[in-house]
């Protein structure tokens, strides 16, 4: 069985660094970029009208009731919030700093950035050609805006069905599903001592009872939890700021430095590339924010909507959330504490659960690793740390049993997420099958979602690597079908925001 995982591993690895080399970042970032310059900086010229729609919501718009859709655009927001704020920001971020170190998190940032433009766009696309579907729902995201606003009909088609075969691929196997079950049993195990098949069974129950009443229930529950969720972490990694407060210049300093550089403060850093903080920086970052991937357009195709563009500008507010200020507390805390120097990025390789490393190999790591490691009442022989394990130590250094904010916050991001991307993933299943296909789908998804929660030690790697390679088949129809509608966003955004300035 070792020698099957070890080839597993490999493989998706393989594929996944290829699938995210240059000219995938090139495409997802640059396209941020070109829909930054056609809407003339909508990320940065509306992002006040933006937060102002998402705080006063339907109250903005008193007539939104009476608008096409199934659930309000605050319900939209918050089940596209439930999909995208997941263990990508707790799990996805210390993951990229395992591997990329320290510096890593800047290119998600500066993703981010572009990426809101890019979410605008989705959300924009995804209200202006949806479609009403046979049980008299509303559907839309991608698919839709391929097959029907691309002219030329023989390539909208073939971009349609790209985008539904790709998303549902992502859905099960990627970003929303396996990725989230395997990071919520890690928090449980290493917090609470909780088997993994427990945790796995567990939430496949939970999961299940929510994702058979559709997009209705789905909303009704991330209303409910997602505001909840965010505002607990808030108050975690803000107790973790306070406490560390005079280091937060010193912790920028290290994260522009390793971005640029091979070797953080020290020299701690070790085995990796500027390339490899780039490209684990930016394929985290859309793991975490999902701009260009098409998603956000799925559920914002849902909403009561007055306009597009009010569409856009909520879907937007997505990635400022998640990676503007989530993502940058993550990054914060793990930087803060110091525990960044426990990874493999530092040297310090991960083991498989129950190998231990020698006494001679602790020793021939660095001189201030160790120095570290006795401070904090580390046991370097255990190996390093990595994914949600890695957060939690870095609560866990500055607030006693802090891990425990991390195992109920990754149970709650990873929850909302799985049930947002069950509904992704059944809308782009229902577009190539029809709606008698949605049960079938539903089944299959828990059942990876119970598989994926049992990978567990280096292995757990297998998951990251196909949940990366899979959001990127995802985003290539998303990204070439929005490229080929740019001139659409361009000209409604001018028309409605710049001509009635």
């Amino acid at each position: 069985m070792d020698t099957f995982l070890d080839g597993l591993l490999h493989t998706t690895e393989s594929v996944s660094n290829f699938l995210w080399g240059e000219w995938m970042i090139a495409l997802l970032v640059g396209t941020g970029v070109l829909l930054t310059i056609v809407t003339r900086g909508i990320q940065v010229r509306k992002l006040g009208l933006a937060l102002k729609f998402v705080f006063k919501g339907s109250r903005e718009t008193p007539d939104l009731d009476k608008k096409e859709g199934d659930i309000s655009p605050f319900a939209a927001l918050m089940t596209a919030l439930a999909a995208t704020v997941g263990n990508g920001n707790i799990a996805g971020v210390a993951t990229a700093i395992a591997v990329g170190g320290p510096g890593a998190p800047f290119w998600m940032w500066v993703s981010g950035f572009f990426g809101m433009a890019t979410k605008y766009a989705e959300g924009f696309l995804g209200v202006k050609y949806r479609k009403v579907a046979a049980d008299g729902s509303m559907a839309g995201g991608p698919m839709y805006y391929c097959r029907y606003g691309i002219k030329h009909l023989p390539t909208a088609k073939f971009m349609g069905m790209l985008f539904a075969v790709c998303g549902g691929f992502t859905a099960l196997f990627g970003t929303g599903n396996m990725v989230q079950s395997n990071s919520m049993a890690l928090a449980f195990k290493t917090q609470f001592g909780i088997p993994t098949i427990v945790s796995a069974i567990g939430l496949t129950l939970f999961t299940g009872l929510v994702i058979i009443g559709g997009i209705k229930r789905i909303g009704a529950v991330a209303e409910r939890l997602v505001p909840s969720m965010i505002v607990l972490y808030l108050i975690g990694a803000g107790i973790i700021l306070i406490a560390r407060f005079t280091l937060i210049d010193d912790a920028f300093v290290l994260i522009f430095k390793s971005a640029f550089s091979i070797k953080a403060a020290g020299g701690a850093l070790v085995g990796t590339s500027i390339q490899r903080a780039i490209s684990l920086g930016v394929r985290r970052g859309v793991l975490s924010n999902e701009a260009g991937l098409g998603s956000a357009a799925i559920a914002q195709s849902a909403a009561k909507s007055p306009d597009p563009t009010y569409n856009g500008l909520i879907a937007m507010t997505g990635v400022f959330i998640d990676t503007i200020l989530v993502n940058t507390l993550t990054t914060l805390t793990i930087v803060l504490s110091g525990v960044w120097m426990l990874t493999p990025a530092a040297g310090v390789e991960l083991l498989q659960e129950g190998a231990r490393l020698g006494g001679a190999q602790v020793l021939q790591l660095p001189a201030e690793i160790q120095a570290f490691a006795a401070k904090i009442g580390y046991d370097l022989a255990q190996g390093g740390l990595s994914s949600t394990a890695l957060t939690a130590e870095a609560f866990n250094t500055v607030i006693p049993r802090g891990g425990i904010i991390i195992a109920i916050a990754s149970f709650l991001f990873g929850y909302t997420t799985l049930i947002g991307w069950a509904y992704y993933g059944e809308q782009c299943i229902e577009y190539i099958w029809g709606v008698r296909s949605k049960l079938s789908y539903r089944l299959v998804y828990i059942g990876l979602l119970f598989a994926g929660a049992l990978l567990t030690g280096k292995y757990l790697n297998i998951v990251w690597y196909v949940g990366d390679a899979a959001n990127a088949i995802m985003a290539i129809p998303n990204l070439i079908g929005m490229l080929l509608l740019t001139g659409v966003v361009a000209r409604i955004t001018r028309h409605h925001f710049l001509e009635q300035m």
